[in-house]
């Protein structure tokens, strides 16, 4: 009898597992050679990526703009908030690249630490096999930026001991690795140590428009992603005499997120499997404007009307205002504009909205930033500063240099219809000379 319950045991156990196995919900994604070049297949059939990256949910309205992919930075949040992004992007049609992050060495992580790796290796498997049935995951980031600032390229190994194991607990989704920029040298040494993964990404701005050149002279003839992409970066823009960045305004960042799909990432018809612009959000990084696609409150910029006409060929019925102009003492921001402290001087925001909506305009002064970090790692939010516009509600404004320093001035305007054009000026104050 005894011996009986335990088969019946036996078989309900092996019944179970079996169940188990096959109640995953995962849909098979592969890159695939073909005469044309390399294709991803998602579910069998090519899937062509409409990609930005995101952090927090605005899914519903990316979906509703032509958006069917998102990228992220990590799977490290807690569980429930990452299975909850799963599950509603699954909801809305949308796919996720899921990054497992990895410590960068700027993070001060040693790749000569075996313990440590060993450490980080266990976190990531944990959450490969939580999240690897789920039907929205589309692929593995195994790591972002980690050539950022490195000097071990022992990261690399580690890169693809993860994509081994990877590979091992998941073949239903591919891997790959982000890399800051492109040059022939890390691109060979990531080809050399991770030889796991399926595909290398790239992520770059201005140097975008080089890219073409630079895969060419490289000899680079893999499928690859351009998983960041978007505005020229603080790093690339010409600098004021004092060294702050100058910002393009946010209709200029519409034109180069234009000009470089049109010019750029369409050329590599056959080689680019999949791009994601960055980004579907609002973050602080040297200013709060500088890569952001939304603004505070979720309000549309110039560049979400021109994503979706490239997603889906059709612009929306109402499009952002679009900046023409901004001064401040009569000079644009590449003027190097320098104030006198205690004296004033005038502004103005020249902006057209393209279906006559009446427009409503703020400005604020921020100190300029002084942070020092790289990678987009995490900036805190600068305050503005109080009492120095007497008029901050039209397109025209008077500011009194209240101090010496090194500040912007902003300027915002608004449709009414949940979108908003901005610029800014950088500016230094001086103190007043003695009589």
């Amino acid at each position: 009898m005894r011996n009986t319950l335990c088969a019946v045991v036996a078989l309900l156990m092996a019944a179970c597992a079996q169940g188990a196995e096959g109640s995953s919900t995962a849909i098979k994604v592969e890159v695939v050679r073909t005469e044309h070049g390399y294709q991803l297949l998602r579910g069998g059939v090519p899937y062509t990526i409409r990609g930005a990256g995101m952090e927090v949910d605005d899914l519903a309205r990316f979906a509703a703009h032509g958006g069917n992919s998102i990228r992220n930075w990590t799977s490290e949040d807690d569980p429930w908030s990452i299975q909850a992004l799963l599950d509603e992007a699954h909801a809305h049609g949308i796919t996720v690249a899921l990054c497992l992050a990895m410590k960068p060495e700027r993070a001060k992580f040693d790749y000569d630490n075996p313990r440590a790796v060993a450490r980080q290796f266990q976190r990531l498997r944990q959450d490969v096999i939580r999240y690897r049935d789920h039907p929205a995951l589309l692929f593995w980031i195994v790591g972002n930026e980690l050539n950022h600032s490195y000097t071990n390229p022992r990261a690399y190994d580690a890169v693809n001991d993860v994509a081994r194991m990877v590979r091992e607990l998941d073949p239903n989704h591919p891997t790959t690795t982000t890399i800051s920029g492109f040059s022939r040298e890390i691109v060979e040494e990531v080809s050399a140590r991770a030889t796991e993964l399926d595909f290398i990404s790239f992520q770059l701005y201005g140097k975008l428009f080089t890219l073409p050149k630079l895969v060419r002279e490289a000899k680079f003839d893999r499928p690859f992603m351009v998983t960041e992409w978007g505005t020229i970066g603080y790093w690339e823009m010409e600098k004021t005499p004092w060294g702050a960045p100058v910002e393009l305004t946010s209709s200029e960042k519409a034109d180069v997120l234009l000009r470089a799909h049109r010019e750029v990432l369409s050329a590599f018809d056959g080689q680019l499997i999949g791009s994601y612009v960055f980004f579907w959000g609002q973050k602080q990084e040297r200013t709060p404007t500088w890569f952001g696609l939304l603004q505070e409150h979720g309000l549309m910029t110039e560049s979400v009307g021109v994503m979706q006409h490239l997603w889906t060929g059709s612009w929306p019925a109402n499009r952002a205002p679009r900046v023409e102009a901004m001064r401040l003492d009569g000079k644009g921001a590449r003027e190097g504009v320098t104030l006198v402290a205690g004296n004033t001087y005038a502004a103005s925001f020249t902006v057209v909205d393209p279906e006559g909506d009446v427009l409503r305009y703020r400005w604020e002064v921020k100190p300029e930033s002084r942070s020092k970090k790289v990678g987009g790692d995490f900036e805190r939010p600068i305050a503005a500063v109080d009492g120095w516009l007497a008029e901050d509600a039209g397109a025209a404004a008077t500011i009194t240099a209240k101090s010496p320093g090194k500040y912007r001035l902003f300027a915002y305007a608004y449709d009414g219809n949940g979108s908003v054009a901005h610029a800014n000026i950088p500016f230094e104050v001086k103190r007043a000379r003695a009589p």
